[in-house]
């Protein structure tokens, strides 16, 4: 953490949120966590990776900069988007752990109201983003509102929140595609595939910081339904991931240099697993957090293995 920033819950005070905004837009920072970039580097990966998987000779091979610029303020504003949902369905939950009490809905910094009209403004930015690509990708876009929709209520009936969460997190992958090509081919689908399992690991690391309270308030979680067998389901989800991306890479014709250059988010994966704590915290925080590292090393790799004439 920052010198200077501290937590109030899992609430960062002041960083440069708190330095750069008005103090009647905190609370709205807060809620979209604008504080907290990692979610929204989670949501944008599989974008990113999909648009440079998908690139092709009218860019020479590299990710169009429009595409990528647009992704990034759609996972924004639609990251933002999705935690403001999330705590108006939670805010009883959110209420009753220490680590979500003061949020800003159920602190009463921002009320339900106020809450449902910022989540309409953040969606309306997420679909101008959506509206500015070619009309196959909007489509693709549109199919998954549903998905997002039912993804706060997951947790209260099935143990596995997080596969639900990877259905609709790591949806980027069909559209960043789409967005290039106009169509979607198996390329996309089983990159988006491999996300699901980058998601489950991840998600699942992140979980164990809430396992003793969601027994308490009686929420479910893939890190309740491992408990010790965690690591070794990370090892298999890291593994299935890491194989349907090479796979994605290879059906979409990609230089040999792209396999190779794998063993890089696939080390800094392994390194997840093999090192994290499941009953330490802020180990599962930091290792979670370090998948935007993953994001780094897989871009650069599809990136490359474009670029390089074959």
């Amino acid at each position: 953490m920052s010198k200077g920033v501290q937590l109030i819950g899992d609430m960062p005070v002041g960083g440069w949120v708190d330095r750069v905004l008005p103090e009647r837009l905190l609370p709205y920072a807060r809620l979209m966590r604008l504080d907290r970039p990692i979610g929204w580097w989670l949501l944008l990966w599989p974008t990113w990776w999909s648009t440079a998987l998908a690139a092709d000779d009218s860019t020479f091979g590299w990710p169009a900069p429009i595409l990528l610029g647009l992704f990034l303020i759609g996972a924004v504003a639609m990251r933002g988007a999705g935690c403001t949902y999330n705590d108006i369905v939670d805010r009883e939950f959110d209420a009753r752990v220490a680590r979500t009490a003061q949020r800003p809905i159920p602190s009463g910094a921002v009320s339900v109201t106020r809450a449902k009209v910022f989540l309409v403004l953040l969606g309306l930015v997420g679909l101008a983003v959506l509206l500015s690509l070619n009309p196959f990708a909007i489509l693709v876009g549109v199919l998954s509102l549903p998905l997002v929709f039912a993804y706060p209520f997951m947790k209260r009936v099935t143990y596995w929140p997080q596969a639900w969460l990877g259905i609709t997190f790591t949806y980027g992958a069909l559209v960043g595609w789409a967005a290039v090509r106009g169509e979607l081919d198996w390329a996309p689908i089983v990159l988006y595939v491999g996300c699901w399992f980058w998601t489950l690991h991840y998600d699942t690391i992140y979980a164990h910081q809430d396992k003793e309270d969601d027994l308490i308030v009686g929420v479910k979680s893939s890190a309740l339904a491992l408990g010790e067998r965690t690591r070794p389901a990370l090892l298999l989800f890291v593994v299935l991931f890491m194989g349907l991306t090479a796979l994605a890479g290879f059906l979409a014709g990609l230089h040999w240099v792209f396999f190779v250059l794998l063993a890089l988010p696939a080390g800094h994966l392994l390194w997840q697993v093999v090192t994290v704590n499941i009953d330490d915290g802020t180990d599962c925080l930091a290792k979670f957090k370090a998948n935007r590292h993953t994001g780094w090393l897989l871009f650069l790799a599809l990136v490359v293995g474009n670029v390089v004439p074959g």
